[in-house]
């Protein structure tokens, strides 16, 4: 991995904005929320089959349910990473602009 060469020399970064940083924390909350309520989901569905489950099968609906979420929150205009943008865009500094949308 190289270093970020900054005006302070080695490993100073560029400053993040911190409305990218809240829209990418907000989504990723939201599909944490969203992980939680596939598997709710998927735990009241009866899983019994004749063979039953098959080897790795669990790890592949967990993980899949997982890639599920992370798509369905970066994609979802009024959920709930929408409505934690607006509640916290307020509290950030006052020299930081809105995002156009």
């Amino acid at each position: 991995m190289s270093a970020v060469m900054g005006p302070g020399g080695l490993g100073a970064a560029p400053k993040a904005d911190p409305r990218a940083q809240l829209r990418g924390l907000a989504h990723q909350f939201e599909g944490v929320f969203l992980n939680q309520l596939f598997q709710a989901m998927r735990k009241s569905v009866p899983q019994d089959g004749v063979l039953g489950q098959a080897p790795g099968q669990e790890m592949f609906t967990q993980l899949f349910d997982e890639k599920m979420a992370d798509e369905a929150a970066r994609h979802m205009d009024r959920g709930l990473g929408e409505a934690l943008i607006r509640q916290l865009e307020k509290r950030l500094p006052e020299g930081t602009t809105p995002e156009a949308r």
